[in-house]
């Protein structure tokens, strides 16, 4: 069922925050642009939230476009509706949230677009999913990973910029993030963004969403999932047996990526196969780190635009 919740509080985005029940969750998210303008899902990531894309929705919705941005799960507004549902972060059922939202909204195909979980994300319903993908904007390009590919060491070096994952690994790095989230996540703006010169109120109005009452379960067994140190639900193994395959993307792409991006990622070259149909890459200058869509919203909205 649709709630248009007025009164939610000020998103900064044209129009209120809705909530629709959608497979498992009742989904909060921004419905903005024209109801019958070519639909568009942005995704956000961690530890982040919509206003990544506040300032990308407007240049969308100018050029006609409907979009609609969503808090994954664990994040604002979005609940579980059953006490009982496993507070699962793995690939599949995040990617399965997704469609389960366009099928609410009946929406049958949309271009979705996103960085970081939302960009792992809308590469999955990419490659399994493609007749409900008109295409695709990935920031740090293909993203698809499974359980055997996290067990694989990597050079020191990457492996440093891992340490949050390997912390959350730990009981203390649970207890750690629960007493500290805030903090937490404006250390991970810092340093996955390094130049990006940032305000209390733009932190603040993002670090909100964090306080859901999910937020740290779905947290740490996303990472602790990757690492094959928790396990996922058995609903969803044929899934995850697909994307260890590491599938082609068919669809049309864009890739983006930062020229001061301070997160793990991989160079342009290293993942161009993956993609086996139309498809560019746009490195993003000018001192743009990991959150592209809100540092540089205007390469971002024109990728979509363009794809």
């Amino acid at each position: 069922m649709d709630d248009n919740r007025a009164g939610v509080g000020s998103t900064g985005f044209p129009g209120d925050l809705r909530q629709i029940d959608a497979g498992v969750l009742n989904v909060g998210y921004v419905d903005a642009g024209p109801p019958d303008g070519p639909p568009v899902i942005l995704l956000h990531g961690w530890p982040y939230d919509i206003h990544s894309f506040v300032d990308v929705v407007p240049l969308l919705t100018d050029a006609g476009r409907r979009v609609i941005v969503p808090h994954l799960r664990g994040y604002g507004t979005t609940r579980f509706l059953s006490g009982d549902t496993v507070r699962n972060a793995q690939t599949a059922a995040m990617a399965l949230d997704v469609v389960a939202l366009m099928d609410a909204l009946g929406v049958e195909q949309a271009t979705l677009a996103g960085f970081d979980w939302g960009g792992r994300t809308a590469n999955v319903l990419a490659a399994l999913w493609p007749e409900r993908v008109t295409a695709l904007v990935a920031v740090s390009g293909y993203l698809v990973a499974s359980q055997d590919s996290g067990k694989v060491p990597l050079p020191p070096s990457a492996e440093l910029s891992w340490w949050y994952q390997y912390y959350f690994a730990t009981d203390r790095g649970r207890e750690g993030y629960r007493k500290n989230v805030h903090d937490f996540a404006r250390l991970i703006w810092r340093t996955a963004s390094p130049k990006w010169d940032f305000d209390d109120a733009t932190f603040n109005r993002s670090a909100a969403s964090l306080d859901n009452p999910d937020h740290v379960d779905i947290v740490i067994h996303n990472y602790r999932w990757r690492l094959a140190l928790a396990a996922g639900e058995a609903r969803y193994d044929d899934i995850e047996r697909r994307l260890a395959d590491k599938p082609t993307i068919e669809v049309p792409t864009i890739s983006l990526e930062g020229d001061a991006n301070g997160a793990p990622h991989l160079e342009p070259s290293t993942y161009r196969k993956q993609f086996s149909g139309r498809y560019e890459h746009r490195t993003v200058s000018g001192g743009v780190g990991h959150n592209l869509p809100q540092e540089a919203p205007r390469d971002f909205a024109d990728a979509v635009l363009q794809v």
